[in-house]
């Protein structure tokens, strides 16, 4: 976390100070605008960066983005290692376009290989908004409190109508069996809704996966932005 931002996080300070932060942030996000505005639409794969390519959670993710991406999407993800890596590295194997918003942190993560295209971050919350805003589907593999925050915030946008109702998949039964059982839980002293177990599919098929985005595509079509980039804005595909 940058120093203005941990100075911004700490609580009140002089309203310049506040503007000024206000203006990067305003920045940022145009830069994240420019750099994925013409990348077509895109299914957001999460997941930890932390694991290695000889995890099976790896295996399955790579295998998993591959098969998506033949459906015609972007692969994108938070550009760094692991899970992410193996989702670019996915479309990558199947010639797809493969897409990664990185965030820059202390401990340094840098964009991983099998990356077409990248925008580096400063702020988590506009890399977040990022990448739902260009997702057709939203793709929760294992991972960590970063993953986690990823699911609940776009099954809350979904929720609350701020989104269409596009599928939210959480893969690996075994892995994320205590979170269900907590949503369950929810479920049951009615802390969410009946219909908010809709909101997702829990699945170990990469099969079951992909028929869901391909129900997506039949409601909401598939269409690549018609626009072309302007050269007098300095645009790029």
């Amino acid at each position: 976390m940058s120093k203005p931002e941990i100075q911004f996080l700490e609580g009140p300070s002089s309203r310049w100070q506040d503007f000024k932060f206000v203006l990067k942030v305003c920045v940022e996000f145009i830069r994240g605008f420019r750099a994925l505005n013409f990348i077509g639409p895109c299914v957001t794969i999460f997941g930890s960066a932390r694991f290695k390519e000889d995890s099976e959670y790896y295996d399955l993710t790579r295998r998993f983005a591959a098969e998506v991406s033949k459906l015609g999407f972007t692969i994108l993800t938070g550009g760094g290692p692991g899970l992410m890596e193996a989702a670019n590295r996915g479309a990558r194997d199947v010639g797809a376009r493969s897409v990664g918003c990185n965030i820059v942190l202390p401990m340094e993560q840098q964009p991983n290989p099998y990356l077409d295209k990248w925008v580096n971050m400063r702020y988590f919350f506009v890399r977040k908004t990022l990448l739902i805003k260009y997702s057709y589907a939203f793709v929760i593999m294992p991972g960590g409190f970063g993953t986690l925050d990823e699911l609940f915030e776009a099954m809350t946008l979904i929720q609350t109508g701020k989104i269409k109702s596009f599928p939210v998949i959480i893969f690996c039964k075994d892995y994320h069996k205590e979170m269900i059982e907590h949503i369950e839980k929810m479920r049951v002293t009615k802390t969410i809704s009946e219909e908010d177990l809709e909101l997702f599919l829990v699945t170990d098929s990469i099969e079951e996966a992909t028929a869901l985005i391909k129900k997506c595509i039949r409601t909401y079509g598939l269409t690549h932005l018609a626009k072309k980039p302007s050269w007098i804005l300095g645009e790029k595909l």
